[in-house]
C-alpha cells in the first residue's frame, strides 16, 4: 500500500477512487508549516535559517499522514503543480523525515494538470523528484515577504500611526492605485466637439458621416475644442452640398483569443459576472477539484493558477473534435492554433486554463452545478473551445465624402462592418441545432447601399459638445492586467493582494472600483518619499525575475537575499533618525491636493479659517492622520483627512463648520462639521458642546436645520407604556436605532422609524421583544450548506449574533473579519472546525468522563478521611 499526499479532502476522495485499494489518499489542507508571525522567524545572520512552526491543527494532521506511512511500501506527494504545490510536498517530506518514519522507503513526486482518471493514472505513471530549484525560490520569496513585512511594518507603526503594515508586493499595488488617484485629482478636463451629419441616399436610406477634415485640414480627435469654431464648421455643413468620393469594401479576419490564464480569467469574470477575483479563484477551485456528474466526481477544468496560454496537444484535438461536432466542419481551422504568452516573466510550462473534456458543454452539466459555477465554466468552456475555432470574417465598408459649400470645402466619412461568416464567434452565440451559424450577421452596423460619385440629401448636422475624462481608477480586474503587465506579482498571488489592501482598509471598492483611503495614501506617500526604491515598480518586476531565475536553477536563493537584505537594512536604520515633524513636512507637500484642497473664495487652505492665524497641517493620532491647527491649544479645529471616496471631505461636508441655525430652547448655534471620524452636528462651542454623528444613509449635503434638530434632540420621548406607566425613547445607538423603556432595549428597522414611529408600534415592538425565547433566537437558519465532515455530519455556514460562523455538530468557529459567507469553501470550513475544536474549553458544569470519576474518588477519600463535623452552632440574631 502507497501513501497519496494531495491537499485537500475533496481532491483525496476523487483520487482514492481513481487508484483503487492499493492507495491510501490523505489530505494536508494546504501548508503544514508556516513561519510564526514574530520577529525572528528568519534571521538573516544566521544565513537566512528559517524556523518553521506547525500549528495545531496541522500537527495532528501530520501524525495520522506519519502513522500511515510508517506501514506503507512508499510515499507519493502530488500536490499541486506550481511554486506553492513544490513547497508543500517539500514541507511534508522534510516533517517526515524528522519524525523519522520513512526509514528508507521510496519517495516520489507526481504532479497532474486536471482531476481526471487519466490525467492521474499517467502521472502517476512519470513520477519524479522534488524540485529543488522551484522550492528555493518558494523558500526565498516566503524570506523576502517576511523580511518586508516584519521590518517595514514596525517602522511604519512608530512614524506613521494608523498604518497597518506594508507589504513587498502588496505596497506596490497599492502604489498603482494611489497614483492613479493622483491623476485623476490633478487632471484638468477639456472641451471639444463631435459633428456629423445624417445624410440620405438617393433610394431614401439613412446614414450617418462624421467629419474628418474641414479647408484642407485633417481634424484629429478632438481637434475642435470650442462652440465657436464649432459652429463655423456646422454653419459649413448646413449650406453644403454632398457627393460621395469613393466607396471602399475590405475584408477583414478577427481571430480568437487565447484561452484564460488566471489574470484573464479574473478579469473576464469581474467584468462579465461581477465576480470579485479572490470569489473567482474559490469557485475554480471547486470545478478542478472535482463535480459529482451522475454519481461520478469529475473535474471540469484544469488547474487555476497559470500563466501559461497553450493546450496540450490532446486538448487541441479535442477541441477541434467538438468543434465538428458541436458547430460544423466549416468552423474547425486548417492548422491547429497554438499561442504564446505577452506577459512578462511567465512560466510557459502551465497549460492555460480549459475544460477537461470539450465535449462537457454547459448545457450538458448545467444541472450538476450552482449558479455561480455554472456561470464560470460556461465563461472558461467557450472561451476554451473559440481559441481553437475558424476566425471571423468581416466586410468592413467605409465610404469618403465631400462636402462643398461655395467652394468651402470639408471630408466627411462613413464606416459600416458585416459579418460574413461569424467562426469563433458562434461559441459566444446560441449554437443552432444543425451547428451553422447565420451569414450576413452585423458587426457594429452595416451602411446602406452606397455608390462612388452620386450625390447624398443632407438631412441633419450634429454638433455635441464634450470633455475629456480623468483616467477610470482601477477594478480589481484592470488592476490585476496592470500588475502582470509590470511583471509585479504572481497567478497565486493576485487575489490574496487584494484582499489585502481591503482587509488592511487601505482601499474602498465602490461599484467595482478601487478606491485608496487616506490611510493608503498616507502609507504610500510614506513609502515613496522614505523606501522610494521598495515602492518602484521595476524594481520589484527585477526582484520577481530573480525569483523566476531561481526557480529555473540560474540563481543562489541566499545570494538574492543577502544582496536584497544589505541595502534593505541599511534603509531601514536610516528610518530610526527620522522625525515625526520630517515625516509630516513630507507628507504635507506630496499629498498637499489631499490635505489642503482647493477653497471656492480662493484663500489659502494652509490657513486656519476658524482662527485665521494658524498653519493647517498633518497630525498624527491614536486613530490615525488628522488635519489640525497650529494654534492649538487655544484653537481646537481639527479634521479628518478625507474619506473613502478619495481626496474629498466625508460625502461632500464642507471643511469648515456650516452654520444651519440656532436651537430655540438654548440659543446655541447648530453646525454641521466634518471630523476625524465623519460628518456630525454640533450645538455650541467648547468642551461642553452636544454633537451627534450623522447616520449611515445620511448625506451632509441634505442636512437642513429640521434634519439637524431632530438630530441633536435624541433621545425622542414617544410617549408612557400604557401597562408600566414608563417613558418609551428612542434614539441611535452603536448597533443602530433603538428603542428604549425600562432599562431594556428593541430595535428599530431604519433610522427614519425613530423620528416616526408612533406609541402604539412601539408597545408592539417591546412586546414582541419580551416575548422572545430567553437566552436568545435558537440556532439561526443556515446560510449555505457546505457538505459532508469526512467524519460525518453537516458542515453549513450561519449568521449568529457576533456575526457569520462555520457549523459542525457543537463546534461553531467565527469567520475571519471582512470574510464572505457565501464565498467560504470547505476546506476553510474544516480548517476553522479543526482549530477551535482544538481549543474548545469544556463547558461549565460539564466535566469529561474521566475527570468527572477521579473527582468523585477524590472527594470520597477526603470525606473518609474527615472527621464528622460538629453540629453548627445556631446563627446569631442581627441586631436591628
Amino acid at each position: 500500500m502507497n501513501v497519496v499526499v494531495v491537499e485537500s479532502p475533496a481532491k483525496a476522495k476523487t483520487i482514492n477512487k481513481y487508484l483503487g485499494p492499493g492507495y491510501k489518499v490523505l489530505a494536508s489542507f494546504g501548508h503544514v508549516r508556516d513561519l510564526p508571525a514574530k520577529d525572528g522567524s528568519v534571521l538573516p545572520d544566521q544565513d537566512f535559517e528559517m524556523l518553521w512552526e506547525v500549528d495545531s491543527a496541522s500537527a495532528k494532521r501530520m501524525k495520522d499522514i506519519a502513522d500511515a506511512v510508517k506501514s506503507s511500501d512508499g510515499l507519493i506527494l502530488a500536490t499541486d503543480p506550481d511554486r506553492e504545490g513544490e513547497a508543500i510536498s517539500w514541507h511534508v517530506l522534510d516533517v517526515l523525515n524528522k519524525k523519522r518514519v520513512l526509514n528508507g522507503k521510496p519517495v516520489k513526486r507526481v504532479v497532474f494538470n486536471a482531476i481526471t482518471k487519466k490525467a492521474v493514472l499517467d502521472a502517476m505513471a512519470e513520477p519524479r523528484d522534488i524540485d529543488v530549484p522551484l522550492v528555493d525560490a518558494y523558500l526565498a520569496r516566503r524570506a523576502l515577504d517576511y523580511l518586508v513585512g516584519f521590518n517595514l511594518s514596525p517602522v511604519l507603526w512608530r512614524k506613521l500611526p494608523g498604518a497597518r503594515s506594508a507589504g513587498r508586493v502588496q505596497s506596490v499595488a497599492l502604489r498603482l492605485v494611489c497614483d492613479r488617484e493622483t491623476e485623476i485629482e490633478r487632471f484638468i478636463s477639456e472641451e471639444y466637439w463631435n459633428i456629423s451629419a445624417l445624410l440620405k441616399t438617393p433610394r431614401g436610406d439613412e446614414f450617418e458621416a462624421k467629419l474628418v477634415a474641414a479647408n484642407g485640414k485633417r481634424l484629429q480627435a478632438r481637434s475642435v475644442g470650442n462652440g465657436e469654431e464649432a459652429g463655423k464648421l456646422k454653419a459649413l455643413l448646413e449650406g453644403a452640398a454632398y457627393v460621395v468620393d469613393s466607396v471602399e469594401a475590405k475584408p477583414v479576419k478577427r481571430n480568437p483569443g487565447p484561452p484564460f490564464t488566471t489574470s484573464t480569467l479574473q478579469q473576464a469574470a469581474s467584468s462579465k459576472l461581477g465576480f470579485s477575483a479572490s470569489r473567482t479563484m474559490q469557485i475554480a477551485q471547486r470545478l478542478y477539484e472535482g463535480v459529482d456528474i451522475g454519481g461520478e466526481t469529475v473535474g471540469l477544468i484544469t488547474y487555476m493558477r497559470t500563466d501559461g496560454v497553450q493546450m496540450a496537444s490532446e486538448a487541441i484535438d479535442a477541441a477541434r473534435h467538438a468543434i465538428v461536432d458541436q458547430f460544423g466542419e466549416r468552423y474547425m481551422p486548417e492548422k491547429a492554433r497554438f499561442y504564446s504568452t505577452k506577459a512578462k516573466n511567465a512560466q510557459e510550462a502551465h497549460e492555460a486554463i480549459r475544460p477537461t473534456d470539450f465535449n462537457r458543454s454547459p448545457d450538458r452539466v448545467r444541472k450538476f452545478l450552482d449558479a455561480d459555477q455554472i456561470k464560470l465554466y460556461d465563461l472558461i468552456w467557450k472561451r476554451g473551445i473559440a481559441s481553437q475555432m475558424a476566425s471571423a470574417e468581416i466586410e468592413r465598408t467605409t465610404a469618403e465624402i465631400t462636402a462643398d459649400n461655395n467652394g468651402q470645402k470639408a471630408g466627411l466619412r462613413a464606416v459600416g462592418s458585416v459579418i460574413r461568416f461569424d467562426g469563433f464567434i458562434a461559441a459566444y452565440t446560441d449554437q443552432k441545432e444543425d451547428g451553422e451559424q447565420s451569414d450576413d450577421a452585423e458587426e457594429g452596423g452595416r451602411l446602406p447601399e452606397i455608390n462612388a460619385r452620386e450625390n447624398l440629401a443632407k438631412q441633419k448636422i450634429n454638433s455635441t459638445q464634450h470633455f475629456t475624462e480623468p483616467p477610470p481608477r482601477y477594478s480589481e480586474a484592470t488592476l490585476i492586467k496592470k500588475m502582470e503587465e509590470l511583471g509585479i506579482g504572481r497567478p497565486s498571488t493576485y487575489a490574496a493582494t487584494l484582499a489585502t489592501l481591503r482587509d488592511r482598509e487601505y482601499v474602498t471598492i465602490d461599484k467595482r472600483k478601487l478606491i485608496p483611503h487616506s490611510k493608503g495614501r498616507l502609507v504610500t506617500a510614506f513609502l515613496e518619499s522614505f523606501f522610494t526604491k521598495y515602492v518602484e515598480y521595476d524594481f520589484t518586476a527585477d526582484l520577481e525575475e530573480k525569483l523566476d531565475r531561481i526557480s529555473a536553477g540560474e540563481l543562489n536563493w541566499k545570494q538574492v537575499l543577502r544582496d536584497f537584505w544589505k541595502d534593505f537594512f541599511a534603509q531601514i536604520e536610516d528610518t530610526k533618525e527620522l522625525r515625526v515633524t520630517n515625516v509630516l513636512d513630507s507628507l504635507n507637500e506630496s499629498l498637499a491636493p489631499l490635505v489642503f484642497p482647493k477653497r471656492e473664495d480662493g484663500s489659502d487652505p494652509r490657513i486656519c479659517q476658524v482662527c485665521g492665524t494658524g498653519n493647517l497641517s498633518l497630525k498624527l493620532g491614536k486613530y490615525g492622520a488628522f488635519v489640525g491647527c497650529s494654534n492649538y491649544p487655544e484653537c481646537n479645529y481639527t479634521r479628518q483627512l478625507s474619506s473613502e471616496n478619495g481626496g474629498e471631505a466625508e460625502g461632500g461636508a464642507q471643511n469648515e463648520p456650516k452654520n444651519l441655525g440656532t436651537d430655540p430652547v438654548t440659543g446655541e448655534e447648530l453646525t454641521l462639521r466634518s471630523g476625524r471620524f465623519g460628518p456630525y452636528i454640533q450645538r455650541g462651542d467648547g468642551k461642553d458642546a452636544k454633537r451627534a454623528s450623522l447616520p449611515k444613509g445620511w448625506k451632509p449635503e441634505d442636512i437642513d436645520y429640521e434634519k439637524a434638530m431632530a438630530l441633536i434632540s435624541l433621545p425622542r420621548d414617544i410617549g408612557k407604556h400604557p401597562e408600566t406607566g414608563k417613558m418609551i425613547s428612542s434614539g441611535i445607538g452603536r448597533y443602530g436605532p433603538f428603542l428604549l423603556h425600562d432599562s431594556g432595549y428593541a430595535n428599530l428597522e431604519s433610522v427614519e422609524d425613530v423620528f416616526s414611529i408612533g406609541l402604539n408600534r412601539a408597545v408592539t415592538l417591546i412586546a414582541e421583544k419580551a416575548n422572545k425565547a430567553p437566552g436568545g433566537r435558537g440556532t439561526p437558519a443556515a446560510l449555505k450548506a457546505l457538505g459532508e465532515h469526512p467524519d460525518g455530519g453537516a458542515i453549513t455556514v450561519r449568521d449568529g449574533k457576533y456575526g457569520p460562523y462555520v457549523s459542525w455538530g457543537k463546534v461553531n468557529a467565527t469567520l475571519p473579519r471582512g470574510k464572505d459567507p457565501q464565498a467560504i469553501t470547505v476546506e476553510e470550513a474544516l480548517a476553522l472546525i479543526t482549530a477551535k475544536a482544538g481549543k474548545a474549553p469544556v463547558a461549565k458544569g460539564r466535566a469529561k468522563p474521566k475527570a468527572k470519576a477521579a473527582a468523585a474518588e477524590g472527594k470520597a477519600a477526603k470525606t473518609a478521611a474527615k472527621p464528622k463535623a460538629k453540629a453548627k452552632a445556631p446563627a446569631k440574631t442581627k441586631k436591628s
